[in-house]
């Protein structure tokens, strides 16, 4: 191996490398159903056991693998979760998972929009750019995605195929733009007949909405709002125990 040299990234710790493996076996087939115990991982990957369950616990916290009493533990059979507090990007979640990842455009132009106008500052007529798009997971279709940009941004997106491409990767090619920071807000709705005909939802089905404020230093520049089917999708969340936590902020919608 050849010396490092200052301008090299360290190498991921040993957790980290087991892990990512882990998650590749996954979305292969080579690990199925039934995930290996402790001891087969301390023999297949030369680690010790505390590596291996620091490994084990990341995929237990990101929703990959759940552990039944008297049984073991097995893949759960989720066709994609997201880490919550991260910038998710349902592009390469999908791929990662061995799946193809293709979307149907259903829009893409130029238009107004005044709630998303208010988010980014601007006047209830202010330029926007509009893409809405079914994703769909190896051919079956996973989430509605409807988002709209500034202007002076969303213009350089107009020619893209986006059939196959994330808008994260286009903004960052055409634009050298990068989301840095972002607001979710993750509630339960009822679909419309709509909705339920263009994702193929089952009767009685769960959907998720998921809107989403993404920025770049400071401004917001993306509004999205993605319907993800509940019954393929999962939210997941690592806690810990803080000396002092703040109380959590709860809202209520009063109806009626």
């Amino acid at each position: 191996m050849a010396a490092a040299t200052p301008s090299d990234p360290p190498d991921p710790p040993l957790w980290r490398q087991v892990l990512d493996d882990l998650r590749s076996r996954i979305a292969s087939g080579d690990i199925g159903d039934r995930f290996p115990t402790d001891r087969e991982l301390v023999e297949r990957y030369g680690v010790s056991r505390h590596t291996v369950r620091e490994a084990v616990r990341h995929l237990k916290a990101q929703g990959v693998i759940e552990r039944e009493r008297g049984r073991g533990s097995f893949v759960r059979q989720v066709d994609v979760s997201q880490q919550m507090g991260t910038l998710f990007s349902l592009f390469r979640e999908v791929e990662a998972r061995g799946m193809a990842q293709t979307s149907e455009v259903l829009a893409l132009g130029r238009g107004t929009d005044e709630r998303a106008a208010a988010h980014f500052g601007g006047p209830p007529d202010m330029p926007l750019v509009h893409l809405e798009r079914v994703r769909h997971a190896d051919g079956t279709p996973l989430a509605l995605d409807t988002i709209w940009l500034p202007a002076d941004l969303g213009e350089a997106i107009l020619d893209v195929d986006f059939a196959r491409t994330a808008l994260y990767d286009e903004l960052e090619r055409l634009l050298d733009l990068r989301m840095d920071a972002g607001t979710e807000t993750v509630s339960a709705v009822a679909a419309t007949p709509e909705v339920v005909d263009v994702l193929d939802l089952d009767e009685g089905e769960a959907l998720l909405r998921i809107e989403r404020l993404g920025r770049v230093e400071g401004r917001t520049v993306e509004c999205r709002v993605t319907l993800v089917r509940g019954s393929r999708f999962a939210l997941v969340s690592e806690l810990s125990v803080a000396a002092s936590l703040p109380p959590p902020t709860v809202s209520i919608d009063h109806a009626g």
